[in-house]
């Protein structure tokens, strides 16, 4: 850039063929690792008129810079990023960065006195050029930055010879100085230096000469005089005064302060919102004790545009007369894309300047300009604040020695283990409140704008991930357009494609402040938050890192712990003793995303994404099969275990289904995440999975979505098996919902299906589903015939834990066709099979089928212990559904046994379960139960009132064989009590309802009285019925289907 553009590879200068590409390449290169959106490069190639395809032009040009790169092996230069393109340096190197960099090194030299060494750095810094910039720009704006760059190159060398001159080589600065100003004849100082070099080269008149040209061309071509600065050396010459000769070194007075108070705070935000906690803790430090050796240091940390620096000057402003010496503030630019950081000598000469001490008794040594800042505060009560600190390292010399002085720092991460020694208060700035982020929209745009509306309003915040920056562009938004109605603009923002575009107006905004984080990251971290942003769930454990990655989980959690301090991730809410959890803000997410388009090798974000599903795939089908202790069926290979998880497996799934409660948002985001993105065995696999979660929890909603959106994918994709899985799913939630014609529909479809594919197994699953169909209808024959059948694929396919779960449900049909002898060989045999597969969940379920057994054949005692062991099963896993069962067998045990006062209080407990879980069958059977026992009491008019309601909610789910159970039951304490209309007449379904729980039949406002079953006055009927008790065995009888 620094003379005829020139693009330089080890195999030699590269071609760039036509202006056009030329204009393009060099205004990327000069705003090189900063966004030059598409229109500023139309500016500049067609500076007046451009065409209409001249976007696509741009474009075209970029394609073919690329392939011009590619060609010479270079693939990671030019990179999309909306609204532009982006050069990223990287271990490039550009000729006009070099440039500055050196000059600054050198002027840094310079303030510290190292003239030897600021020469030499400037002429480096010269060196570089090898000519006039760009040679012939073409285009104004081109033009424009050529023309600043040879003013740098000029001013440089005015610099430079100002330094030789202070070192007394006047003699070689003749010729040199002579020739730039005949080029440049107007330019003064540099004829000023001329005239001095003359001078003390002993050639006073050839010096006095300069001036006399200078003057008659500044007269004549600009009708002015020349300025001061050669007047007074004009003057000096012709006095041959002793000051034009270099003085000796002398030693510098003592610095002495002048009696100031620095007043530097910025004026205070406009419409400050919220942060009241903060304030209050920044606060804290006005109370801390006194420390004569420790000053007190806030530091707030926070993602760009979160409003620390806001925060900062709000509170400095708010308490800046509690410090009667003064506040001093400093920007230290650590996050500037134009600028680099700030040194802090650099501020030190600022901070002691504005605290009275004169220039020439600052010390150019940075160590001496820190202990001097240190002894001049010491007996002051300053306040001090520092914005955009990159490092603690450009913090510590800037931190008083001690006394009463407070330093307040923002950053946009961490600044390191090494503040904590120093550090009374950290505060991580998160998101306003919503009642903020709305309180700060109104204080911006009016309240009339949001009046009628209040429903967009908090919808806006909502979509600016309340982040006080976004807040403030869109509030501004709709004030300086009073045309743009706020459901416009919530409706843009609701499109992720156009969201950070409208946040970030100009090349400037909520996407600007996250650039320059994300600038900063190492490269490994910047990978990672790429592609965790490809993930489409709320939150995630750091094995998802290491899958997105492909490395070790404990990489994986460094990395990640880089982006929590450069506050691009945050810490979720995490379980006591739960693997942390990490979660995207949306706006960073869709940035994350934005990045990945454009920085991330062709085809490596679908290989995340893969490696992503796959690992979750794994992690699920094993948690399941810890838990169920069943196989696949055999049409259903198993996912391979990913190396980095199966050394971790143990550890992750010690508590299976605490994996999937802390997994179950992310299984159902990206369930819906693979089968929208055409991953339909992911969507289907991990769906399957995660059924016995989604059973055990009662999560009914969670799995009619995943298996919805999963056969949707299935299909699109010609994938018989995953649609065979899928409708077998959701026909087994139907039956969970006891909706048992529609689960006979799914299932018989993904029966013909399964026989079409050959699937044994999964066959057998469906026909054990259909056999569950026709028990509850009451078909006992049929059922049975479809459980022959299953078990014929079971033995096929060699699953042992789908062969028990089969065996016990035999055992339960048989229980309802009265056969407790044929019942009893079962379920012992589902038992001891079920301990075979090492499932707890699978010993419970055949554990509880043998306590039923137990209890129809009148082993009570043996019933009892068996129906507890089930109790402690489920309840150790955490299995609501099972533990409601357990305790409902356990309380017909307890009537049976004649323990009202026992079976009342563990039936009240299923009940309970039973309103969480909205599971209207089971409600129905522990209802039943509670009738038993308040006909056992002699409450006739209670029972009464519960069978009504176990009939209605039997007849709700289609369970017809307990209606009938339910039916005859009334009847009895309604004939017994002499009341008309018992069994199915017109009376029997009375005052039903859809009541239950605390409010129904068997809760506290049911007509128990006091709530409790077994409690209340047995002698005083409700209903004013004469009183009647029932023994256990009657209503046992009662219970048992009459016989064939």
């Amino acid at each position: 850039m620094l003379g005829p553009l020139v693009v330089q590879t080890d195999e030699g200068p590269l071609r760039i063929n036509g202006r056009r590409q030329a204009t393009v390449l060099s205004m990327l290169v000069l705003y090189a690792d900063r966004i030059v959106s598409v229109d500023t490069l139309v500016d500049a190639v067609w500076p007046e008129s451009p065409p209409a395809t001249a976007r696509n032009q741009i474009a075209i040009c970029v394609a073919t810079l690329r392939k011009t790169f590619k060609q010479a092996g270079v693939t990671d230069l030019l990179i999309t990023s909306p609204p532009g393109y982006v050069l990223a340096k990287g271990e490039h190197r550009i000729d006009v960065q070099e440039f500055m960099e050196r000059a600054e090194q050198g002027r840094d030299a310079a303030r510290h006195g190292r003239t030897e060494e600021a020469c030499t750095q400037f002429e480096e810094a010269l060196s570089i050029w090898r000519g006039s910039a760009l040679d012939e720009p073409s285009g104004s704006r081109l033009e424009a930055e050529t023309t600043r760059l040879e003013q740098m190159r000029l001013a440089l060398m005015e610099e430079r010879a100002g330094l030789m001159l202070q070192l007394g080589r006047h003699r070689a600065l003749t010729g040199e100085l002579s020739e730039l100003v005949a080029r440049h004849p107007l330019r003064e100082q540099c004829r000023e230096h001329l005239m001095l070099a003359l001078y003390r080269s002993g050639q006073r008149a050839e010096a006095l000469e300069v001036f006399l040209q200078g003057r008659r061309l500044l007269t004549e071509q600009l009708g002015i005089e020349p300025g001061p600065g050669l007047r007074q050396l004009h003057d000096l010459i012709l006095r041959d005064s002793p000051e034009l000769t270099r003085p000796p070194t002398a030693v510098a007075p003592a610095p002495t302060a002048l009696n100031t108070i620095p007043a530097q705070l910025p004026a205070d935000v406009m419409a400050f919102t919220g942060r009241q906690r903060e304030m209050t803790s920044l606060d804290r430090l006005l109370k801390e004790p006194y420390n004569p050796h420790t000053p007190a240091l806030a530091t707030i940390v926070g993602v760009g545009g979160v409003g620390k620096t806001a925060l900062a000057v709000h509170w400095a402003s708010q308490v800046a007369d509690q410090f009667p010496d003064g506040q001093l503030f400093a920007d230290l630019r650590g996050y500037d894309e134009e600028h680099a950081p700030v040194s802090p000598a650099a501020v030190l000469d600022r901070f002691l300047r504005a605290l009275g001490i004169g220039a020439p008794q600052i010390p150019p040594d940075p160590d001496e300009r820190a202990s001097l800042f240190r002894s001049l505060l010491s007996t002051r009560k300053t306040l001090i604040v520092l914005d955009n600190v990159r490092s603690f390292h450009q913090l510590r010399p800037l931190l008083p020695g001690g006394g009463r002085s407070v330093v307040l720092a923002t950053s946009r991460e961490s600044l390191g283990d090494l503040t904590g020694d120093y550090t009374t208060l950290t505060l991580r700035l998160r998101m306003l409140e919503p009642t903020e982020a709305t309180a700060l929209l109104i204080k911006l745009a009016g309240a009339d704008r949001f009046g009628s509306d209040p429903v967009a309003v908090e919808q806006l915040g909502a979509l600016c991930d309340c982040l006080p920056l976004a807040l403030r562009i869109a509030g501004a938004r709709l004030a300086a357009k009073p045309g743009l109605s706020v459901r416009s603009l919530v409706a843009r923002l609701r499109d992720h494609r156009s969201r950070l575009d409208v946040l970030s107006p100009g090349e400037g905004g909520v996407r600007a402040g996250f650039r320059l984080t994300y600038r900063d990251l190492p490269p490994e971290a910047a990978r990672m938050y790429r592609r965790l942003g490809l993930l489409r769930t709320a939150d995630f454990a750091a094995w998802a890192g290491a899958a997105v990655l492909d490395t070790d989980v404990w990489h994986a959690e460094e990395l990640i712990d880089q982006l929590v301090d450069a506050q691009l991730l945050e810490v979720a809410d995490t379980a006591p003793g739960r693997a942390a959890r990490y979660r995207f803000q949306d706006l960073l997410r869709l940035f994350a995303r934005e990045r990945a388009e454009s920085d991330e090798p062709e085809g490596e974000t679908d290989a995340a994404l893969d490696r992503a599903f796959a690992a979750w795939v794994w992690l699920a089908e094993e948690a399941h099969r810890r838990i169920d202790g069943r196989r696949f069926p055999a049409g259903r290979t198993p996912a391979p275990a990913p190396l980095f998880l199966t050394e971790l497996a143990d550890e992750l799934l010690d508590s299976p289904m605490d994996w999937f409660e802390s997994e179950r948002t992310a299984v159902a985001d990206l369930v819906a995440q693979a089968a929208e993105t055409g991953r339909a065995r992911y969507a289907w696999t991990l769906t399957e999975s995660t059924v016995p979660h989604f059973e055990t929890k009662n999560y009914l909603e969670d799995w009619q979505r995943c298996a919805e959106q999963a056969l949707a994918s299935a299909r699109r994709a010609g994938d018989e098996p995953g649609e065979a899985t899928m409708l077998r799913l959701l026909g087994s939630l139907a039956i969970y919902q006891r909706r048992y014609e529609q689960a006979e529909g799914w299932n018989m479809a993904a029966l013909r299906l399964l026989r079409n594919t050959g699937d044994v197994g999964g066959a057998a699953l469906a026909q054990r589903n259909l056999a569950m169909c026709a028990r509850f209808q009451g078909d006992w024959e049929r059922a049975l015939e479809f459980c022959e059948a299953a078990l014929g694929g079971f033995h096929a396919s060699g699953d042992i834990g789908n062969e028990a779960h089969l065996l016990g449900f035999q055992a339960q049909i048989e229980l309802d066709r009265g056969n407790v002898g044929g019942a009893l060989p079962l379920a012992e045999e589902a038992v001891a099979l079920s301990r075979r597969t090492g499932s707890v969940r699978a010993e419970a379920q055949s554990v509880y089928r043998l306590a039923e057994v137990r209890l129809r054949a009148g082993d009570l005692g043996e019933a009892a212990e068996a129906f507890g062991a089930v109790l402690r099963l489920t309840r150790g896993e955490g299995d609501r559904v099972g533990e409601a069962h357990a305790l409902r067998g356990l309380g017909q045990t307890q009537w049976s046994q004649g323990l009202l006062s026992a079976a009342g209080g563990t039936l009240q407990q299923a009940l309970e379960i039973t309103d969480e879980l909205a599971d209207r069958f089971l409600y129905a059977r522990v209802v039943t139960d509670l009738g038993c026992v308040e006909a056992i009491g002699g409450r006739l008019a209670e029972a009464a009132e519960r069978f009504r309601r176990a009939r209605s909610a039997f007849g709700e789910v289609g369970a017809q064989p307990w209606r009938a159970q339910a039916s005859r039951l009334l009847a009895a304490v309604q004939g017994a009590a002499g009341e008309p209309g018992g069994g199915d007449g017109p009376g029997g379904a009375g005052g039903t309802g859809g009541a239950r729980g605390a409010g129904g039949a068997g809760g506290a406002g049911g007509p128990a009285g006091n709530g409790r079953p077994g409690g209340g006055d047995a002698g005083a009927d409700a209903a004013g019925l004469p009183h009647r008790s029932f023994s256990a065995a009657e209503l046992t009888l009662l219970l048992t289907p009459p016989q064939d």
